[in-house]
């Protein structure tokens, strides 16, 4: 029997009253099956099905006021209908009462519902139950349950559970440290397609955080999430490729990876993609680009950045030189703790140049660089106190 002949079916017996059939209508026009899409018609059917005490009716009915799916959005007559519907709509009821939503918040209500929904095995309410006792909302903080919830639901594959469980297990909260099993859940979360988490085994492989260090798994991770647009991991990628770190260096996928990051904003992959046009790796050299990008990285606060777009005015490279706009850039890295940029506004106090000198000055911002290890300031020292 096709989805047509299926509808037809239904139709018939739901005007006549049978209630199973008027909530499977009611399903087919919310969701287009055998019958164009109507959200008005599945209201209607939904409702009918409800008010003869259709429970997953209820909770369909409530979900279309919540939502505005084919009606007016209504949250007070939402949780009207969660309150009488299925123990999913608990739960969902749980989160109205959390957010405050169609209801006055209430987190005391709010954890009641999710433990009595948690209790008989749903794992969006053990999750829940599991973030309120993480957070200490609607209850003593306790997390050693928060993890017994967390667990619950993972367990049952629920994805942010999972996640939550591996960042417990990783720092110690509520269970003993333990980064084989943090791992172990944030591959489960990673596997299924969860782009952060990726990200992050990525890093951790990298580094050898808690786990073996593995630049192979490092860069494979990086990859998926990569390809499905995190920023971080294209600009991790791209870095892999430029220094060959769990992939054969290739300087023209470095810089493939790190422009689309850079596109997207990500102020390491703009320095980084700056640093390639500027010395001509993996792409022609082109100072105007150069400073292009470090501009948009330094004005994001990023200390190598202006450091280089500081180099860039300073000697006129890409941009006309403007000694006060290399000191203004040097400065601000500077502040940081950037040690060459501490060394060329250290070298600008000395000479004068782009600022009054100030031989106290420049001693003060080598001094800064050397302490660092920095070889050049150690150098203007040494001649600075033979003079």
């Amino acid at each position: 029997m096709n989805l047509k002949n299926i509808f037809a079916h239904y139709i018939r017996i739901a005007e006549q009253g049978d209630v199973d059939a008027q909530y499977n209508l009611g399903t087919c026009y919310y969701n287009g099956d055998g019958i164009e899409q109507n959200l008005e018609e599945a209201v209607k059917w939904f409702t009918k099905a409800a008010m003869q005490g259709h429970v997953q009716a209820k909770f369909q009915l409530g979900n279309c006021y919540y939502n505005g799916d084919g009606i007016e959005q209504n949250l007070e007559e939402a949780i009207n209908w969660y309150e009488q519907g299925t123990i999913t709509a608990q739960n969902e009821l749980g989160i109205s009462y959390y957010n405050g939503e169609g209801v006055e918040q209430d987190l005391d209500k709010a954890v009641k519902c999710f433990k009595k929904v948690a209790e008989l095995g749903n794992a969006n309410a053990q999750y829940n139950l599991g973030v309120c006792y993480y957070s200490g909302e609607g209850v003593k903080q306790n997390l050693n349950k928060a993890v017994k919830w967390f667990k619950k639901a993972a367990d049952q594959g629920h994805l942010n559970a999972q996640s939550e469980l591996g960042a417990c297990y990783y720092n110690g909260e509520g269970v003993e440290q333990n980064f084989e099993k943090a791992v172990e859940w944030f591959k489960k979360v990673a596997e299924q397609g969860d782009v952060d988490t990726q990200c992050i085994l990525g890093i951790w492989y990298y580094k050898g955080e808690g786990i073996e260090q593995n630049l192979t798994e490092a860069f494979n991770w990086w990859e998926k999430a990569a390809i499905q647009g995190n920023v971080n991991a294209q600009n991790h990628l791209g870095v892999c490729y430029y220094k060959g770190e769990g992939v054969e260096q290739n300087l023209e996928e470095a810089t493939k990876w790190f422009k689309k990051a850079a596109d997207q904003g990500d102020v390491n992959a703009q320095k980084n993609l700056g640093a390639c046009y500027y010395s001509g790796k993996g792409v022609q050299i082109n100072l105007e680009e150069a400073v292009k990008l470090n501009k948009k990285a330094a004005e994001q606060g990023d200390s190598y950045a202006q450091n280089n777009l500081g180099i860039c005015y300073y000697n006129g490279e890409g941009v006309n030189k403007d000694l006060e706009e290399a000191v203004r850039w040097w400065k601000k890295a500077a502040e940081q703790g950037d040690s060459y940029a501490q060394n060329y506004l250290g070298n600008c106090y000395y000479k004068g140049e782009g600022v009054e000198k100030d031989l106290d000055k420049a001693f003060e911002w080598w001094k800064k660089s050397a302490l660092q290890g920095n070889i050049m300031a150690q150098k203007n020292l040494g001649t600075f106190y033979h003079k």
